[in-house]
């Protein structure tokens, strides 16, 4: 007969290691990263810059924000109504939509009727199609900094293991891509760490360019020199030169002889015979210095 004490007791355990193991649930749709004051980050389709918000969908299928409603106030959560039929507000898997928050909701589907104000703390707020339920929210604390952005490291996590909210003033700008970079390399960041202006990169580059065009130099200079004496030593080899001299020919006799062997071969002409023809002139008078035959008088 089974113990009916041993049965509890697994019972017990059972649902003790599944309470162990329950996974966080995040939402299906995220409010993954804001700016509350673009002063130089990135611009709208309108060309202008504004405070805008990020909406990540954390599942792995494709999902239609049309319909959802965005907010700034708990107590209107209807405050603005994503148009329906637009197929921009499909999200893809693990994908961004950019919202704008300039208060211009006449210029298309991703631009909100309100602002953000960067000198108070911003509620965002994210509802289902009956306006009633929370899909998801997020305070930006005030005082955040121009062009930096608040939200998740990694996009979609928004809960730790212990359900604690991970939002954070995060490092870099990442407007509709990933905020966690996977794989990046450790030195690059220590690197902009230690050098945000890039001074020290700069310096090393050019330092870098000058040793190498150094070395390049004398690698040429050195790989001539060898080339040159390996000729000689050849033409010496040979027998064509009877006799080796240490100096050389500078460049400027070089280019003199070059022009003189030139106009040399200019002067080659062809060999022609002449004939000069002497004829007795049988008038009484030369006919080129008869006056009928000057200018004097109209020609005829």
């Amino acid at each position: 007969m089974i113990d009916k004490t041993k049965i509890f007791i697994l019972a017990i355990s059972l649902v003790f290691i599944a309470g162990c193991n329950k996974k966080i649930h995040q939402p299906e749709w995220v409010i993954n990263e804001v700016m509350v004051e673009n002063e130089n980050s990135v611009t709208n389709d309108f060309g202008e810059r504004h405070a805008w918000i990020e909406i990540y969908n954390n599942t792995s299928r494709s999902q239609n924000l049309a319909g959802a409603f965005i907010t700034n106030d708990p107590n209107n959560p209807k405050k603005y109504a994503i148009p329906r039929g637009d197929v921009k507000t499909i999200a893809k898997p693990h994908q961004h939509l950019i919202f704008w928050a300039d208060n211009k909701p006449q210029n298309g589907t991703f631009h909100l009727s309100f602002k953000l104000d960067p000198t108070k703390e911003n509620y965002i707020a994210l509802y289902e199609l009956d306006g009633r339920t929370l899909i998801d929210e997020i305070t930006i604390p005030a005082g955040l900094l121009t062009n930096k952005t608040y939200g998740y490291d990694a996009d979609g996590i928004k809960y730790d293991a212990q359900g604690n909210e991970l939002a954070q003033v995060l490092d870099r700008v990442t407007p509709s891509s990933n905020n966690l970079v996977v794989g990046e390399n450790p030195k690059i960041i220590a690197l902009k760490e230690n050098d945000p202006h890039g001074g020290m990169i700069t310096i090393t580059s050019m330092l870098v360019v000058f040793l190498a065009l150094i070395a390049l130099y004398f690698v040429f200079k050195f790989t001539g020199r060898t080339a040159k004496n390996l000729t000689k030593r050849k033409a010496l080899k040979s027998g064509k030169l009877s006799a080796y001299k240490t100096h050389e020919i500078s460049g400027e006799v070089l280019a003199a002889i070059s022009a003189a062997i030139h106009e040399l071969n200019q002067d080659v002409h062809d060999v022609e015979s002449t004939i000069l023809t002497i004829d007795e002139v049988k008038r009484k008078y030369s006919p080129w210095n008869s006056k009928i035959y000057s200018l004097r008088k109209l020609p005829k």
